[in-house]
């Protein structure tokens, strides 16, 4: 059987609302679907930026879809209840079974996926335990890459029973096939503004103001990756240890850089964490240079980003984020990181 998914965080709408910040448009669509007779689609596809709410909008809507109250979720019926505790026997995620990022498949994860995509194909002809429907959620369907989970997906979504709703989640059109877009209603996410995320931590999450603002400057509209960081406070301190490890190799040496680059070349989920931070950094001293600094996520450390931007000249800054995205997509094409992160490091700006 597909396994079960548990909810990542509380309903944070009041009564008969769906439990979902910003993208207001997407939920009208799929609230009108659900009101007119025979208005849901069999397939659904979900694009946008990693933790942006594509999955928190799929339970909201298998929330909504299984309700059996009169206002849409109603969060009182049993079918609200199990989706509010992850145990709803009509709800179920397949998921990528590797952990990794970029995916590493081989031989055992590709028969993970497969028996994954055999376990779809048979429970989607099964009747539903508690109402009218199932649904599936296929997650991050951009690292399913064995072509029998693929071609079994397709088959899935091409001749779904009529009490089954497909529901993918994934990065962005080009990483799913074709074949499999062109069968789904899309819904393309856009990153959420910063008031948006702010109230959210703040009346969903308890995070003080302070600290709800910094985050949805530096989450870059994943709401998502802020109550992420608000409910690990380890991360937190990450992000400062990683950021002073930054500066320190500014005024360093060519054998430490090296040596950080042997560290990080077999860590590869810390490395692309430290990628996407050493990134806004760099965005927000430009910003800096070019008279923007209001415009800054990292605006708890502006005096060394105002500092950093007046030793450096602005065409380093350019040419250092260019090589930075370089490296970055060269990791993603499994290059060599080692020598991946040997470039990046070595051609980083020298202060002195």
């Amino acid at each position: 059987m597909v396994a079960q998914h548990s909810p990542s965080h509380p309903n944070p709408n009041a009564q008969n609302a769906w439990p979902v910040y910003g993208h207001r448009w997407a939920v009208r669509n799929l609230a009108r679907a659900l009101a007119a007779p025979g208005g849901t689609r069999q397939a659904y596809l979900f694009l946008g930026p990693r933790q942006v709410g594509k999955s928190t909008l799929v339970r909201a809507f298998a929330t909504a879809l299984f309700c059996t109250g009169e206002a849409k979720p109603c969060g009182h019926c049993r079918s609200c209840t199990l989706m509010a505790h992850g145990s709803h026997s009509d709800y179920h995620t397949v998921a990528p079974m590797d952990g990794g990022d970029p995916p590493k498949i081989d031989r055992i994860t590709g028969k993970l996926y497969q028996e994954q995509a055999e376990n779809l194909v048979a429970d989607a002809w099964l009747r539903p335990f508690e109402g009218a429907h199932k649904l599936f959620h296929i997650q991050d369907a951009q690292r399913a890459t064995t072509d029998r989970f693929l071609n079994l997906l397709l088959k899935t979504v091409e001749e779904p029973p009529e009490s089954t709703i497909i529901c993918i989640t994934a990065l962005d059109r080009e990483s799913v096939l074709p074949t499999i877009v062109s069968r789904c209603q899309v819904f393309d996410l856009q990153p959420l503004d910063h008031p948006t995320i702010t109230q959210a931590l703040v009346e969903g999450w308890n995070v003080p103001h302070e600290q709800a603002a910094l985050l949805a400057r530096l989450s870059a509209g994943r709401l998502g990756w802020a109550v992420e960081q608000a409910q690990r406070p380890a991360m937190w301190q990450e992000r400062q240890t990683r950021l002073e490890q930054l500066w320190a190799l500014l005024r360093a040496d060519r054998n430490e850089r090296l040596a950080l680059s042997e560290q990080m070349a077999g860590r590869s989920t810390q490395l692309y964490a430290m990628l996407e931070l050493w990134a806004v950094w760099w965005r927000d001293v430009m910003l800096v240079q070019a008279g923007g600094a209001d415009a800054c996520c990292n605006t708890d450390f502006r005096p060394e980003l105002e500092r950093q931007a007046q030793a450096l000249r602005p065409e380093q800054v350019r040419d250092y984020i260019r090589t930075m995205r370089r490296v970055e997509q060269s990791l993603r094409t499994n290059v060599n990181a080692r020598l991946a992160l040997d470039v990046m490091l070595l051609r980083l700006p020298h202060l002195t």
